[in-house]
């Protein structure tokens, strides 16, 4: 047989009113005479009556009273009708009933004029200034209490109303908190603004219990959706995300938990002008995982209306029962952001007069040749660039392949053009034209390089020295100077 859950103790009960009794107040009590005005507004009605009632009928009886003293002490009761020579303090006051009546008919400015005060009576003048006094300040304390009692926006409360439960759902692609408010009363709410707050017991990493702790939910604060235009029923979305104290909150944990909802609903009645705050909870077995409300707009012929009958109703929809934080977890596994590392090649070895050398850079390495490029002031980046360039061109030229582009003099530097034309002979020990041309070509290049080298501080030629990798040029014939012009070998002896 299932185990039925115990109905907990709310901290707020559903209409609003707050479970919560302040005992042993001790020597405090006094801080509630001192405000009795404030006392007596917030007592209930039954007490409000009673004080109301026996405030002015003890007020009455004192009154009376002192006028029957006077009148006991002049004489006049014992006088009986009051002599035609005889001039009593109130006429016409013969006992205790006599005396009431007259300071009724004078209290209330009834005026019968059977029973008045005479001029020869100074106390009964004084008196009755006192009690004109008196009584207009007992009117004004009890009534106004009354009044405000009375005018108080509480029961405006009544007519705003909230759904039963709330619902987690999906919105937008984003799992969300939704419940539902509305406005029973054609007059609107002006300025209505809607606030959340958790209600749930923790402990700190310190070890300190806090019970009933309060964290406030957002509905919108930062885009202003909290200010409503409360004319229809809406519902107010609460975005569950890391910022959320519910990131972590799956279908299967919510059985578990333990928490209430606070939903305080402020603003001021258009009719008076006062601010009126309604309020409720909801528990965690009042929050519905998976559902979502019904519809209650509907377009009639020139007007739109509100049935209330679906007010509280949901149905359920698809809704991952994972938490949003389980959810991200899912998301960062299943689609890593992960880099692509080129792998770095081998080097091999020149194997032989005949090879070819080559050489592949990984990402890291260029980055790390940018980084100290970008270090030497704008003049050496310049030159450096230079001879980086002359040094592609060395490795990009090699000897002419069958079929390959023939170069073009007009590409080459003035003073080997003119090498070109006055010390090359055509088909020297079987060479090409194309093959002397491009030997030329790489040997002016490399002593434009050896120049600007020797123009460079020290340091700078050091440090630019790994970088640079030696050009091989492979020729035909058995020794390289014998492949050479006289003028060329004269030029790499000088290097």
């Amino acid at each position: 047989m299932p185990t039925v859950k115990k109905k907990r103790q709310r901290f707020v009960e559903k209409n609003g009113r707050c479970n919560v009794q302040h005992g042993n107040l001790g020597g405090e009590t006094s801080r509630y005479i001192s405000d009795l005005f404030t006392t007596l507004v917030d007592l209930k009605w039954r007490w409000n009556l009673l004080i109301f009632i026996l405030t002015y009928t003890v007020a009455w009886l004192v009154m009376a009273s002192m006028w029957w003293v006077i009148a006991y002490i002049r004489g006049d009761l014992s006088h009986g009708g009051h002599d035609a020579s005889y001039t009593p303090c109130v006429a016409n006051v013969f006992n205790f009933p006599s005396a009431f009546l007259f300071f009724i008919e004078t209290e209330a400015t009834i005026g019968y004029g059977h029973r008045y005060i005479t001029e020869k009576c100074p106390e009964g003048i004084i008196l009755f200034l006192f009690q004109s006094l008196l009584g207009s300040i007992v009117d004004a304390f009890l009534i106004g209490c009354m009044f405000i009692k009375m005018s108080q926006p509480k029961k405006r409360a009544e007519t705003l109303m909230f759904s039963q439960d709330a619902v987690i759902s999906q919105r937008d692609g984003k799992l969300c908190l939704m419940f539902r408010v509305g406005n029973l009363r054609n007059s609107h709410m002006v300025s209505a603004q809607i606030r959340c707050k958790l209600i749930k017991s923790r402990q700190t990493p310190e070890g300190e219990f806090l019970p009933l702790d309060q964290c406030e939910l957002d509905v919108g604060f930062g885009t202003g959706a909290d200010q409503l235009f409360l004319v229809s029923p809406l519902t107010i979305c609460h975005e569950i995300n890391a910022k959320s104290p519910f990131f972590d909150l799956s279908q299967r944990s919510l059985m578990n938990e333990e928490f209430e909802i606070v939903v305080i609903l402020e603003g001021i009645v258009e009719t008076t002008g006062m601010t009126c705050q309604a309020r409720t909870s909801y528990t965690e077995d009042e929050v519905l995982w998976g559902h979502r409300f019904l519809p209650v707009m509907s377009l009639e012929e020139g007007f739109f209306r509100v049935d209330y009958s679906q007010f509280h109703n949901t149905f359920a929809v698809n809704t991952p029962p994972c938490s949003v934080k389980e959810q991200e977890e899912k998301s960062l596994l299943t689609s890593p952001n992960s880099l692509p590392v080129a792998p770095s090649s081998p080097q091999p070895g020149n194997g032989g007069r005949g090879g070819r050398r080559e050489r592949l850079l990984s990402a890291d390495y260029a980055d790390h040749g940018e980084d100290q490029a970008s270090r030497l002031p704008s003049k050496l980046q310049r030159m450096s660039s230079t001879k980086e360039e002359l040094h592609r061109r060395g490795l990009n030229t090699g000897p002419a392949l069958p079929g390959g582009k023939a170069s073009s003099t007009g590409d080459l530097p003035l003073s080997i053009q003119r090498l070109r034309s006055s010390s090359i002979p055509v088909g020297r020990q079987g060479q090409q034209p194309d093959e002397q041309l491009q030997l030329l070509s790489l040997g002016g290049e490399a002593r434009e390089a050896e120049l600007e080298k020797s123009r460079l501080p020290a340091a700078v030629s050091t440090a630019d020295a790994p970088t640079t990798a030696p050009v091989q040029i492979f020729f035909v014939g058995s020794r390289q100077e014998d492949n050479l012009p006289a003028k060329l070998r004269r030029m790499n002896a000088d290097r």
